[in-house]
């Protein structure tokens, strides 16, 4: 409880800290927008044991699902965010009845080629996706509450909305991790053959990791299609996915929060870093070469190894 007490306190003011900082309100929001998508590729990579480097199909079909739905259903933010949501969580569940037999680079290679396929869908479909121009023509709705509305137009605004979001979502799966199915993904990513011996069955519970976890990043990418009232393609592309990967990696895929730590140190750099070279992206795979050499736990794994020493 105490740790998400200091997150809380952390987050809270963290759009006017960046302001006072001479940044912007709207790095607050990618931030936990990026965040809860490593998050949600943790589950599976940190916690079940499989790398994916096609989460990226979720997180744009999150960002398309949330976007066609404010184009052409109906105006509604907690609408579009939820069919983003369902999306994604449908799609994950139907790949991962073919991809969670296979283990290891082969499960890695066919990620790659799924997120590869939507890739091709959104930049060809462009009567509905609006093809290499991406999808435009709508835009995050004012929150219409019981005797009130919120107006989201702001960054300020907007970065409150997705607040209570990241932290449900987050909460809900920190709950799962602590529960019996959760250490079931910890005991398949440490040894599946003796996971097997103990009368759990591997394809089940990476099909429920790899479900979930592609449902989760696709609330991400419904909100992130919202900041920016866009969805392009390249959302899906493999390397979106390397991006997450990197972000988990760069924080810790051993900790729970660590993905979050990653995704603010990576856009913080970005943010930095692309103020002064046009080659941000060279610096940001150093250090992350330095992280996979020398700290493999990540920045929340170094922190720890510290405290207890």
């Amino acid at each position: 409880m105490r740790t998400w007490i200091l997150l809380l306190a952390v987050l809270l003011p963290l759009p006017w800290v960046l302001k006072a900082l001479g940044s912007y309100a709207a790095i607050a929001s990618y931030i936990l927008i990026w965040g809860l998508a490593a998050m949600g590729l943790n589950l599976l990579m940190g916690y079940a044991g499989q790398v994916s480097f096609g989460h990226a199909a979720f997180l744009g079909l999150g960002a398309y699902g949330a976007g066609l739905t404010l184009k052409h259903i109906l105006p509604s933010t907690l609408l579009a965010v939820t069919c983003g949501f369902l999306l994604a969580g449908i799609a994950a569940a139907l790949l991962g009845l073919l991809i969670t037999r296979l283990r290891g680079i082969y499960f890695a290679t066919f990620t790659i080629a799924f997120s590869q396929f939507f890739y091709f869908i959104a930049f060809q479909w462009s009567d509905l996706t609006g093809g290499d121009d991406g999808l435009r023509g709508f835009a995050r709705q004012p929150l219409h509450l019981p005797g009130f509305t919120l107006d989201l137009s702001s960054s300020e605004a907007y970065y409150y909305f997705v607040l209570p979001i990241f932290l449900v979502s987050s909460f809900l799966l920190w709950q799962l991790v602590q529960s019996p199915l959760g250490r079931s993904f910890l005991a398949l990513r440490e040894n599946m053959l003796r996971a097997r011996f103990l009368s759990l069955k591997p394809e089940r519970y990476l099909w429920i990791a790899f479900t979930i976890s592609g449902a989760v990043v696709g609330i991400a990418g419904a909100l992130l299609a919202l900041q920016i009232n866009f969805a392009q393609p390249s959302f899906f592309h493999w390397t979106t996915s390397g991006t997450l990967v990197m972000m988990a990696f760069l924080g810790g895929r051993w900790h729970f929060f660590g993905p979050l730590i990653g995704a603010a140190l990576y856009v913080l750099l970005e943010e930095l870093l692309s103020s002064y070279t046009q080659e941000w992206m060279l610096f940001i795979g150093i250090l992350f070469i330095l992280a996979v050499l020398f700290f493999p736990g990540g920045v929340a794994g170094l922190a720890t190894k510290r405290r207890s020493t």
